[in-house]
């Protein structure tokens, strides 16, 4: 057993090895500019290629053409896609209005498509920076500039982090996760620096206004944010501060996105009156509350607390109850079984591990990891009572939670938990007595997302897994790839039907109109599109001519989802596999490297 005095001095020494030559490490600022310059030459040299071959994924192909239309004169407030009938996108135009910027800076020196290649490729880097500078903040404020140092390395030896990051990735996912991390940097900082809280207010309308995917973890920070004031009435101008900037910041993000004709307008997936209008009241009434009701009695700021949320809460019940069932809530319910369950991102993590268990251990094994080091973490008194510990912590046991029900949330959790493997990693150095620079590296190069990632990924093969293989005919075949779509943008201009996933990059590579495209706001149009391949002929032949059909396109064997073997041999589906077409179609000759199976519907009717 050891004497209070001999803890606190071996305390003090683990205190001295933690934080050697923390004094006289250089610039911070340059380290993190070194970091983020590392990473950036790593993935353009890696993937500047890749970004003429395709655009990514299906978000990133619609992405550019709503960019298009934005660029060729189509309204701020006008978010429907003229040549996808019936769709009216959920995203952000600030987004779109981001990409434009950057595309009109690179088209003042060179010529339109490789402006619009750099734009791609420079994007997302930019968000990589807030990123770092994020999670390094938030390891400062967690363990001091030792930890935001190691975590400089756990960034830039990051493999899986960057997947959202990679050239060619122009969707909003890349925002949110930087949001995410600045946020939660601005709310442990509150109470140490005055302007950080403000931050976090208009950070979090900020976010609102990009998408509600990190909504959680908006949520979480200004519950840090009410719950320090009713355990501490000095946190009260913190809260205050907090409050008004979020409601001044969402209630311009409102005014901005939301045109005139749609303020009554309600919607679960982005930001709308219902969204606003609870979100403001929070904050003024919590702003409000911190200066006029900052109580010495813990109950009475418990209570006024309680009440602002209660109040807010109703405000939105009482808008659009429906929204109480998440952002979905509003998606029509057949779409689950024949699109959105297919749908790889979302996919639950138990489901990924039984599909491709190397893909599974990728994901979740530094998340996993860093939840460990949380826990154990939190066995240390000091950290317990910590408010910055406590946020972070709670951060990531959200972000771990949702990346079980969903695989995307994965890119959250490796982000959110690189400050708090930093800071186990500084116990381990004092455990350990690193003193030399190159231990502690060669120590922390062990926790990094890359190797322990990489660790995962061997234990699994060795267990006998076989590495996963892409096994999708459409990729396989090509059907993803730009140049594809030179077959397709040949043809005369029409209307395409064509598997749902291809519609994003017909829209944005050709000129022509499609049925649909894989966004939840277009029912109709997907339920229709999914129709027309597994109807019988004659069936599919009328749903063709409601949506006035130019062409049926087809590329690679993917059998559409929800079909029987009799079905499918009788659906159109089934006939254009093999090769029996029906009367009122005509195959269009290919060239040489032509993926695509055309086919131009004849004797139409109006």
């Amino acid at each position: 057993m050891q004497t209070g005095e001999e803890s606190g001095m071996q305390q003090r020494a683990e205190e001295r090895v933690m934080t050697a030559g923390a004094a006289r490490g250089p610039n911070f600022a340059v380290l993190a500019g070194l970091a983020w310059l590392v990473i950036a030459v790593d993935l353009v040299a890696r993937h500047w290629a890749g970004t003429a071959l395709t655009l990514s994924d299906t978000d990133d192909a619609m992405r550019l053409a709503e960019l298009h239309d934005f660029l060729h004169g189509q309204g701020w407030f006008d978010m429907h896609q003229p040549r996808l009938p019936g769709y009216e996108s959920h995203w952000s135009r600030l987004i779109d209005a981001g990409l434009a910027g950057t595309f009109l800076m690179f088209n003042q020196f060179v010529d339109g498509a490789l402006a619009e290649r750099l734009m791609r490729v420079v994007w997302p880097l930019l968000w990589l920076g807030p990123a770092i500078l994020g999670v390094a903040a938030t390891a400062w404020r967690l363990a001091g500039r030792e930890a935001a140092v190691v975590t400089l390395l756990l960034c830039v030896v990051g493999l899986p982090a960057f997947q959202q990051f990679l050239p060619g990735r122009i969707d909003h996912h890349n925002a949110q996760i930087a949001l995410s991390a600045a946020i939660v940097a601005a709310t442990v900082w509150s109470d140490r620096a005055r302007g950080a809280a403000v931050a976090a207010g208009a950070l979090s309308g900020l976010a609102l206004a990009i998408g509600l995917e990190n909504l959680a973890f908006v949520a979480l920070a200004g519950v840090a944010f009410a719950l320090r004031f009713i355990a501490d009435r000095a946190a009260a101008a913190a809260l205050a501060r907090y409050g008004l900037a979020l409601a001044a910041s969402t209630a311009a993000a409102f005014l901005l996105l939301v045109g005139p004709d749609h303020w009554g307008r309600t919607a679960c997936d982005a930001i709308a009156v219902n969204w606003a209008v609870p979100v403001v009241v929070a904050g003024l009434l919590l702003g409000g509350s911190a200066v006029a009701c900052a109580s010495e009695r813990l109950v009475a700021r418990a209570a006024t607390v309680a009440v602002c949320g209660a109040v807010a809460a109703l405000a939105f019940a009482l808008i659009e109850p429906r929204c109480l069932g998440g952002p979905y809530a509003m998606m029509d319910p057949a779409l689950r079984s024949i699109w959105f369950s297919h749908i790889n991102e979302m996919q639950p993590l138990t489901t990924i591990m039984r599909n491709s268990p190397d893909v599974a251990a990728a994901l979740a094994t530094f998340p996993a990891a860093a939840v460990l080091m949380t826990l154990w973490l939190a066995r240390e008194p000091a950290m317990r009572r910590d408010f910055a510990f406590l946020l972070a912590a709670a951060e990531l046991l959200v972000a771990f939670a949702l990346m079980t029900a969903a695989a995307k949330m994965s890119m959250y959790a490796i982000w959110l938990g690189m400050p708090l493997v930093a800071a186990f990693a500084l116990r381990v150095f004092a455990w350990l007595r690193l003193g030399n620079l190159a231990a502690r590296a060669f120590a922390a190069m062990l926790l990094t997302p890359a190797l322990l990632s990489a660790g995962a990924i061997a234990a699994v093969q060795a267990a006998g897994a076989p590495p996963s293989k892409e096994g999708d005919s459409r990729v396989l075949g090509g059907c993803f790839k730009t140049a594809s779509y030179a077959q397709l943008a040949r043809l005369p201009q029409g209307v395409i039907a064509t598997e749902i996933d291809y519609g994003s990059f017909v829209l944005a590579l050709t000129p022509h109109a499609v049925i649909a495209a894989p966004y939840h706001r277009l029912a109709d149009g997907i339920m229709a599109a999914h129709r027309i391949f597994t109807l019988p002929p004659d069936a599919a032949r009328g749903l063709l001519q409601r949506y006035g059909a130019t062409y049926v396109v087809s590329c690679g064997a993917r059998v559409p989802p929800g079909m029987s073997a009799d079905e499918r041999a009788a659906s159109l589906w089934g006939r254009l596999e093999s090769g029996a077409l029906p009367d009122w179609l005509e195959a269009v000759p290919g060239r040489d490297g032509d993926v695509f199976r055309v086919y131009r519907i004849t004797g139409r009717t109006s």
